[in-house]
Parts: structure tokens; sequence; C-alpha cells
């Protein structure tokens, strides 16, 4: 019989209870961020289309090649700058931040920072 991790099913909860308020549209675009114990994702999602716009992973082979000597912290960085970047090609200049039900703190904050600092408003 498995069961899933409380943490988990805690952080679920408040994803939903966030994701009732949160929503994207194609102007403004929702940031999702995904965070395990050894990788980041982020995707920025038009809500109102189902359809994700931009992606970025530290387990993408564009990304995973300058993350050697970093930590975990300068992982989410380095993606958050990345995924500023691709969303800059696509056209994209401003989201809404969806923090996935994680606290705003550590690898979540990186991300978010960087990602303002190469030029996403949010």
């Amino acid at each position: 019989m498995s069961q899933e991790n409380p943490r988990d099913q805690a952080r679920e909860r408040r994803h939903r209870r966030v994701r009732v308020r949160v929503m994207g549209t194609p102007e403004r675009p929702r940031l999702s961020v995904f965070r395990s114990l050894r990788h980041i994702s982020a995707q920025v999602i038009d809500d109102t289309k189902g359809r994700t716009l931009v992606a970025i992973s530290t387990l993408d082979p564009e990304v995973k090649g300058e993350l050697k000597d970093l930590n975990k912290t300068g992982q989410a960085k380095l993606a958050g700058k990345r995924l500023a970047e691709k969303a800059a090609q696509a056209g994209i200049k401003a989201v809404v931040f969806d923090r996935g039900g994680y606290k705003y703190h550590g690898r979540v904050k990186a991300l978010a920072d960087a990602s303002r600092e190469a030029g996403l408003d949010f």
C-alpha cells in the first residue's frame, strides 16, 4: 500500500488554493515552477489555450552542460536567466508568478530573481 508523503500532499493543497486565483492569459502568461530534490524546472503557460509557451529545466541539454560547478541555487539562477531569454525570444515580457505551493525562498526565489534581472516583468 503506497501513500504519498504528507509534505507533498500539503504542497499540492497550497498549489490548488493558489491556482484558483492565479491564471495565465495571452498578454500575461503564468510562470509555473516545479522543484524536485535535485532539479528545477519552469514553464510559461497560457491557461486560456492550455499551452506551454516556453519551458526550461536543469535536465535540458542546453543548460545541463553549464551546471557542473554550480550548487542547486546557482543552477536555479541559471535556469531563470535562460527562461527569461527564451521568453523574450517568444515575445513574452510580463508573466504572473506561480510558485507551485513552495515557499518563496531558496531555489524558487533564485529562479524568480534571475528571471527578473534578465528582463521578465512580474
